[in-house]
């Protein structure tokens, strides 16, 4: 029982890190017809809420006992944390804007060895060796992974900061979503956290696009962060219907239910390795139907990275005596 347990925890965080990959693809292609930043972000987090909310009324309609609710402070805390969730979307498409997916989604991993990091102060203790020596070949797959010793290459500057400041965020809804209110179920969970990131949204819209558009006072602020006024325009609802359903589904519902489900089944070390998956299939759907160039050296730097996964995730002999 126990391994089909495992077995089952495996394919669905399989499945979801794959559904998650393709996200930035579809993001990029919304970028090709026109789409803005704050169109695809808006339709993505309106469209997850609809559909979390549909699932949180099924689910406690058709339960047969009654669900735990989050008391005030488990709300308030949880729709911060969600604030992260939304500052990780936001960041991530503003990236892909400047930068090709696949070294987008690079980028974006760097979470890996971020996490590292903040657990280290929060431990108060220095990171094991291994964890060391997995974050130097996540650094040196990075480098390889992102071609940057092709000097012939020329890397947005805009677009690694936003990539950057994408796994930051990361790094902190992982975080927070690990340990906040995890007794309460997984939809409703998603929903408050889901809640707070659409404020995040809906703050970038209005700054961004619908404010400079309806007020002189919001367009003179605007204006002193860039001087591009193309993304200043009506909002178009044709987003919600041509992209945002999709951009809902495989980044704010089906991926987060299927790691909720998966995750406890496959443990979190096997689970994390197993979730690395988004790494080559988002820069496989890149190269498929964007027709991104990835060249051979990039692919070894994408091994290194799933390799310092793997080997930051496997048990220590103590964890394996003790098992």
């Amino acid at each position: 029982m126990q391994k089909k347990n495992v077995l089952k925890g495996v394919l669905f965080v399989g499945i979801g890190a794959s559904i998650y990959g393709m996200l930035a693809t579809f993001v990029k292609l919304a970028y090709n017809e026109g789409y803005t930043t704050s169109e695809v972000t808006t339709s993505q987090f309106v469209l997850g809420l609809v559909g979390l909310l549909i699932l949180n009324f099924i689910q406690t309609i058709t339960s047969k006992k009654s669900l735990p609710s989050p008391n005030t402070i488990e709300v308030r805390n949880l729709l911060l944390a969600g604030t992260s969730l939304g500052c990780t979307s936001l960041f991530y498409y503003i990236a892909v804007q400047y930068i090709n997916v696949s070294i987008a989604i690079v980028l974006l991993m760097q979470s890996v060895w971020f996490s590292v990091v903040v657990e280290s102060f929060i431990t108060k203790k220095l990171p094991q060796a291994r964890k060391i020596l997995s974050v130097i070949i996540v650094l040196v797959g990075t480098v390889l992974a992102t071609n940057l010793i092709n000097t012939e290459i020329r890397l947005d500057l805009k677009g690694i900061f936003w990539g950057l400041m994408a796994a930051a965020s990361y790094t902190m809804t992982m975080f927070t979503s690990n340990k906040l209110a995890t007794h309460l179920p997984v939809f409703r969970k998603s929903l408050i956290m889901l809640a707070g990131g659409s404020v995040v949204v809906f703050l970038f819209l209005l700054f961004a696009q619908i404010g400079p558009l309806h007020s002189g006072i919001l367009k003179s602020f605007y204006l002193n962060f860039t001087n591009n006024t193309d993304h200043v325009h009506a909002f178009r609802y044709s987003i919600l219907w041509k992209y945002g359903f999709i951009l809902a589904l495989f980044g704010t519902i089906i991926p987060p239910i299927l790691f909720n489900i998966g995750f406890p089944n496959a443990g979190l070390g096997l689970g994390s390795i197993v979730s690395s998956l988004e790494l080559p299939v988002s820069v496989t759907m890149a190269f498929a139907l964007l027709g991104e160039e990835v060249v051979f050296i990039q692919w070894i730097g994408i091994v290194l990275i799933l390799f310092a996964i793997i080997l930051m995730n496997l048990p220590s002999k103590r964890e394996l005596a003790v098992a």
